[in-house]
């Protein structure tokens, strides 16, 4: 997903010389080298000075430019979160904050890079949008979208690499709007990000047992489209919602919210990180299976 936001931003800074990206402390030598190496006044790293990464992008949009300031996303949210709220989203200033590896995608790097609330704190903010593409195409959409877009703020939150399509089926994509990965008419699951994967998995294999489920990827958290989800909420008499991150201030209390305001008699059954910092050194799947989240567990939670 990063590699395809960097080709993606660089395609569209050929065309707009006012895109540019500061980092903190991130190798040149990573996803974005072509876009330093193609275009080194507009890059700027500002090594281990994360507010000063934000409150340079703030200044640069001030001026006229279209920053992306770009990180970890432990880094590029929780250390400069200040500066974002106060620089950025008081200001309303077309800034995107790119985070790189959202939930526990570092893995093995420890609670120090792990953005397991991510998604809540940037949803606090007001005039912040937030958006979570599952997989590389939607991840260029959504890229699309933030450089295109003028009005505000945006919190972009990413994996990392080698995460596999799964909307090649699906509409295209928009910025606000629930989309449809899969028809069904039993389940519904409802997500975002990489882990939407198990989401899909799940339902090709529930499928052979008679089991029909559909899957929708609601890539964008903050505006919450409630008039999109609403209808699954009333169509569906089960539905799932899987996030990687923690079980407050989610997917899963919105959609809960939303179901009690509209009416809707479904069942809903959540799936999160759990409310705890688990102590657990392995890869990016083993350490979703200590928080509870894995392809025999959503099986059994749609299935049931």
């Amino acid at each position: 997903m990063r590699n395809t936001f960097a080709k993606t931003f660089l395609e569209a800074a050929q065309e707009d010389a006012r895109l540019c990206v500061v980092v903190a402390d991130i190798s040149p030598a990573g996803a974005m080298d072509q876009f330093r190496k193609e275009f080194p006044e507009r890059f700027i790293n500002t090594g281990v000075a994360e507010q000063i990464m934000i409150g340079m992008c703030a200044g640069m949009s001030m001026r006229g430019l279209k920053p992306f300031a770009y990180t970890i996303a432990t880094f590029a949210l929780y250390r400069p979160f200040e500066f974002i709220r106060d620089d950025l989203c008081y200001q309303d200033l077309p800034v995107t904050v790119v985070g790189i590896g959202g939930g526990v995608t570092y893995s093995t790097l420890g609670g120090t890079h792990h953005a397991m609330e991510d998604v809540a704190i940037a949803s606090a903010i007001p005039n912040m949008r937030v958006i979570a593409p599952c997989d590389p195409e939607e991840t260029r959409a959504a890229t699309q979208w933030c450089v295109a877009q003028e009005e505000g703020p945006v919190y972009l939150r990413l994996g990392k690499a080698g995460e596999p399509l799964i909307t090649q089926n699906a509409k295209p994509f928009a910025f606000g709007k629930v989309r449809l990965l899969r028809e069904g008419r039993d389940v519904c699951i409802l997500g975002y990000g990489p882990v939407l994967k198990l989401g899909m998995d799940a339902a090709a294999a529930l499928e052979k047992r008679g089991i029909s489920v559909a899957v929708a990827s609601v890539h964008t958290l903050k505006p919450l489209d409630r008039e999109g989800i609403a209808p699954l909420l009333a169509g569906f008499p089960k539905v799932v919602v899987m996030e990687e991150m923690v079980p407050h201030g989610g997917l899963g209390n919105a959609v809960k919210a939303l179901a009690w305001e509209s009416g809707a008699r479904c069942r809903i059954d959540c799936l999160s990180l759990q409310d705890k910092f688990i102590h657990f050194y392995g890869k990016h799947d083993e350490i979703l299976r200590a928080h509870g989240i894995s392809f025999d567990r959503v099986v059994q939670l749609v299935g049931a």
